[in-house]
């Protein structure tokens, strides 16, 4: 094919984006990022629920609102460091945030409602306990494949990485 003609037909397909060889180790670590933030939300709100001997279902709605607080603070508190207003930490945060956070309480907390048992338990029973841990690890396992999708499109905790802040 001519230079010329070359050149025209690149011009009409632009280059494939290929997601960075690295792709599972940084949706690994955005999905272990939100997990962190998932976990200190959802133990300290059925901590608290519990502390208080309220039902299931406020435990779970005050659990799912820390969750996505902490979430949020986490990748929100190094934009903020860096210079970001504070408007657009929060945008970004929520941007890059929600739906891997969404997924891991949906999980979460779905799996502690079917283990039989897991939302009676007392704080000081392995059942709830273990019952946690299990629901958190399966959480994490379940938003892995979405931040790797999201992350790959330059989306989720790639708008964070592109801003050079880890």
């Amino acid at each position: 094919m001519p230079a010329t003609a070359h050149a025209h037909h690149t011009h009409h397909h632009p280059a494939i984006v290929r997601p960075p060889a690295d792709l599972n180790r940084i949706a690994w670590q955005a999905t272990l990022h939100c997990l962190t933030g998932c976990a200190i939300g959802e133990v300290s709100g059925l901590v608290i629920g519990a502390a208080l001997g309220w039902s299931v279902w406020p435990t779970i709605a005050l659990a799912v609102t820390l969750a996505f607080l902490f979430g949020f603070a986490l990748t929100a508190l190094p934009l903020l460091r860096a210079g970001i207003p504070t408007a657009e930490a929060l945008k970004l945060a929520f941007a890059a945030d929600f739906a891997s956070i969404a997924i891991m309480e949906f999980v979460d907390n779905a799996t502690m409602l079917l283990i039989p048992g897991a939302m009676d338990a007392g704080l000081a029973d392995p059942l709830f306990w273990g019952s946690m841990a299990g629901a958190l690890a399966l959480a994490a396992v379940a938003a892995f494949p979405v931040n790797r999708w999201l992350i790959a499109r330059g989306q989720g905790h790639a708008i964070i990485h592109a801003r050079h802040i880890h």
